[in-house]
């Protein structure tokens, strides 16, 4: 096996009295390609900083073979002192390196490179700084969350170039597929030490669950053998002194091991609010359109949202998912077309930018609103500091100012904030930002079993994949269309997944309904959607299926004996027709439904 390139030994550092990193270990061969996961505030940040060189560890070895190169991407980009994106590009080439891959990259990554740094946006930061590291190939590439602020091209765009790099990689990300599709090899940093796995990231939360489930049982021994060597010092008969004396001084040490072990950091424990249950539709756009300074962001967008779905909004940026979002809650009023709410309506948002959060705001106030100690959850108060703890924050952050925390603190925050409402539809827009793998696990599931409707705007493909049920994809030239199933779902259909805008005009895949050269743009006529034409084509089966079934069940319950000889099989059963019969009803509703629909556009 070739020398490391990188290789860390033993790092300790501390921040205050807690250690951040104690006894940790990295080493990263040529070519080699490693992800580096942790819970949030871990020290995954700080150890990257220490192998890149940045950041000098308390203690511990630090070896960089001679001649190595390594590129360090930063989650903040420093742009003083540069004129041009290019220029800030430019700069990390080194002596031998091709200028023009900058040049290259920047307009791959949809920068022309005359930017002014002072004026970028979190994205344009991100594909700039991107671009200096990738830019000139170094032996070592060490990406701190590389997907933050970046569109669905732009991070698969990114997967296929560094694909294609000789470079080792060193990777960060809270971007499940992304680590999949990348790593080879995976550093688990808990508690202040290392752990690796020589296996990508797909295998690698099995394996995480085996460890902590070995530590726990480790732990119980201990804590059995602590009780039976208390007993002994109780009850036990004298024996010779030393060998007592040796005894007891085993069972303070062990006492002490106890004390000392750093269990790990518990779970978010996400609940949410639930209210009223709304009416079965819950909203209904027709025809729906809106322009800002007389470009199309939203064109003739039409769709029916029922109490239980769970819609996913995806595009490259700007091209107008939060002002379709924004249109069918009703916050945005359409300039043309019509959006109907359904009745009792209870809607808790999250917003992208996080901007309901006041920097001056402490996390207490945040969430009680000022001049209380109780935050009400499910309709019940519960102590400020026991939510907190919810979402793991101590009661020492209770009265820090928001503006010290990280993103991923301040996005546990909003989630805190937002599902403590009541609510039957939840609207997230790019929840995933800054949270961990271990928090998104939850939010995941807390999306899967939520009551009601769930309207959510996201880049993350796995995060889609897992909790939507349809997909409305912008299309381009504010053209939207709607897809069943997840991420992958729509792209199995579409044959290709979220285009870059400028890519997808070039290759004319903007839009059928794309404005003509002059005069007005053509209209497009409102056709059933796929999830539509599936449900017409599978609804009729479905029926005769539930018909067979119920008449299985009504016999079954027609038999005067069954209830004499097995009262819980009667009471069963006829439970279970119950549900059939309901179920028969909604088929046929929404089969006549999507009928009507066919009718009225001509089939």
């Amino acid at each position: 096996m070739a020398p490391p390139l990188v290789l860390l030994q033993d790092i300790h550092l501390r921040f205050g009295a807690t250690p951040l990193l104690d006894g940790a270990e990295l080493s990263v061969a040529p070519g080699e390609r490693l992800c580096l996961v942790g819970r949030n505030g871990s020290g995954k940040s700080t150890l990257l900083k220490v192998a890149a060189g940045l950041l000098e560890p308390d203690d511990g070895t630090r070896f960089f073979q001679p001649g190595a190169t390594v590129r360090y991407l930063p989650q903040e980009p420093d742009f003083t002192g540069f004129a041009t994106t290019l220029a800030y590009v430019e700069a990390g080439l080194g002596p031998g390196d091709d200028h023009y891959r900058a040049q290259y990259l920047l307009e791959q990554l949809g920068l022309t490179g005359q930017e002014d740094p002072a004026h970028l946006s979190g994205g344009e930061a991100r594909r700039a700084a991107l671009a200096r590291v990738i830019a000139p190939e170094p032996d070592v590439l060490m990406l701190d969350e590389p997907t933050n602020h970046l569109d669905l091209p732009a991070i698969e765009w990114l997967e296929s170039e560094l694909k294609s790099l000789r470079s080792a990689l060193v990777l960060i990300s809270h971007d499940r597929r992304f680590l999949e599709n990348l790593s080879r090899a995976t550093v688990w940093l808990d508690r202040g030490t290392t752990r690796r796995l020589d296996q990508g990231f797909g295998a690698f939360e099995a394996w995480r669950d085996q460890v902590l489930e070995q530590e726990e049982t480790e732990r119980h021994k201990l804590d059995r053998k602590i009780v039976a060597e208390l007993d002994w010092l109780r009850y036990g008969v004298t024996a010779r002194r030393k060998r007592n004396v040796r005894r007891l001084g085993d069972l303070h040490a062990m006492r002490k091991d106890r004390r000392e072990v750093r269990r790990a950091q518990g779970n978010v424990k996400i609940t949410v609010t639930e209210a009223e249950t709304s009416g079965k539709l819950v909203i209904e756009a027709r025809a729906i359109a809106k322009a800002f300074d007389g470009v199309s962001v939203v064109r003739d967008f039409s769709t029916r949202i029922a109490r239980g779905d769970r819609i996913g909004i995806v595009g490259p940026n700007g091209a107008g998912k939060t002002t379709l979002l924004k249109m069918l809650i009703g916050t945005l009023k359409p300039d043309s077309g019509s959006v109907k709410l359904g009745s009792n309506l209870e809607i808790a948002s999250l917003d992208q930018k996080r901007a309901a959060l006041r920097p001056e705001t402490t996390l207490r106030d945040a969430l009680t609103g000022g001049g209380s100690d109780t935050v009400m959850v499910g309709g019940q108060p519960k102590h400020v500091m026991g939510y907190l703890k919810d979402f793991l924050f101590t009661p020492e952050q209770a009265n820090s100012p928001l503006s010290v925390l990280s993103g991923g603190e301040r996005g546990r925050l909003m989630l805190a904030r937002a599902l403590a409402l009541p609510s039957n539809l939840l609207v997230l827009d790019e929840p995933t930002n800054d949270l961990d793998l271990e928090t998104l696990d939850l939010l995941q599931e807390m999306v899967a079993d939520y009551p009601g409707t769930v309207i959510l705007v996201s880049h993350d493909r796995d995060f889609l994949d897992r909790t939507v049920t349809s997909v409305i994809a912008a299309e381009g030239d504010g053209v939207f269309s709607e897809y069943a199933g997840g991420y992958s779902d729509m792209v199995n259909q579409r044959g290709h997944g979220v285009e870059a805008k400028a890519k997808a005009k070039a290759e004319g895949k903007a839009s059928p309904a794309a404005a003509p050269a002059a005069g007005k743009p053509k209209e497009t006529k409102r056709r059933l959607s796929f999830a539509e034409k599936h449900a017409l084509e599978t609804l009729p089966k479905t029926l005769d299926k539930l018909r067979v079934d119920a008449a299985v069940l009504e016999k079954k319950i027609a038999d005067p004996n069954l209830y004499a000889k097995d009262p819980a099989a009667f009471e069963k059963a006829s439970t279970a027709l119950g549900k059939i019969h309901a179920d028969i009803e909604a088929a046929e509703e929404e089969w006549l439904r999507l009928e009507i629909l066919k009718e009225e556009l001509g089939g």
